[in-house]
């Protein structure tokens, strides 16, 4: 695992670079560029970078483009960080350890700043620097927005939101957390199909992957979130339950919840093994999901 998290740090490292560079063309430092900067380097693994990247390999995609590919989503992640900590969602102070954006600013910077990265996002997959044909570039942008939107990351926090202190189904909290978390996951492992123009059947094998490597990601959220600690999370923990948010634990316990996760997880990997010996990055990043401690 220990060669498996330096390949992470690699990916991290890149996107951090190519977001950098990015960043430094903008002519102009405006007050509300500084606060986009401060929520996109805010420490994050790029964990979502990493799973574009290790799809990637195994369909032979140049390793540069994913990296933009992974900037882009990271855009994305960053955006829902910074709007989920506002008061009117999740009200969050701390974020990894350090002051969240409407803290650190204000929460009409904060709104804006998420706002301009969700855009920014848009802008590196239909800028001219990406070499990839009008028609894959469209399908990228067309899927990212899908996933992001209504009856994606954006409905998904939406129903998040509205069905706190509510009593609601096994059902309904999956297909929550898979449109809240899943469906950037979705797209991360589906970018790979779209750039190959993989047929229909191919490409959403590769979303189900997605999806599911999603849920498992927000259950291992749940769960730290449940028996983690502040100083090592950078947040404060067990909120949900305090907030009354429809979790998996909070329905069936801490011990189910883990068993459903260890059970998702193996549905992961068998699926993932049909790909063959390119897909081992894949397979580790599955592992790392489900040990990691923040």
């Amino acid at each position: 695992m220990e060669k498996f998290v330096k390949k992470l740090d690699k990916i991290a490292k890149d996107t951090n670079i190519f977001l950098a560079k990015l960043f430094s063309k903008k002519k102009k430092k405006t007050d509300l560029l500084l606060a986009m900067e401060y929520g996109v380097f805010s420490g994050g693994k790029r964990f979502r970078s990493a799973i574009i990247a290790n799809t990637g390999k195994i369909f032979n995609i140049k390793y540069k483009k994913l990296i933009a590919l992974g900037a882009a989503i990271e855009c994305i992640h960053s955006y829902s960080l910074i709007h989920d900590d506002l008061p009117s969602m999740d009200n969050d102070d701390l974020r990894r350890g350090k002051p969240a954006t409407h803290k650190k600013f204000n929460e009409f910077t904060a709104i804006l700043a998420g706002n301009s990265l969700l855009t920014l996002a848009f802008e590196i997959l239909s800028s001219k620097n990406l070499k990839f044909s009008l028609k894959v570039k469209n399908q990228l942008i067309e899927t990212l927005a899908t996933y992001s939107g209504y009856s994606g990351l954006a409905g998904g926090q939406y129903s998040d939101l509205t069905y706190e202190k509510k009593k609601i189904s096994k059902k309904k909290i999956i297909d929550i957390q898979i449109n809240k978390t899943g469906k950037l996951f979705a797209f991360c492992c589906e970018s790979a199909g779209i750039i190959k123009e993989l047929s229909y059947k191919k490409r959403k094998n590769l979303k189900k992957i997605g999806l599911d490597i999603g849920l498992l990601f927000q259950i291992t959220d749940d769960l730290i979130d449940f028996k983690g600690y502040k100083k090592i999370v950078g947040k404060p923990t067990r909120k949900d339950k305090k907030k009354g948010k429809q979790t998996l634990i909070n329905l069936v316990g801490y011990n189910k919840t883990l068993i459903f996760a260890e059970n998702l997880k193996r549905k992961i990997i068998m699926n993932i093994k049909k790909y063959g010996i390119k897909s081992e990055d894949l397979l580790q990043s599955v592992e790392f999901i489900i040990n990691r401690k923040f």
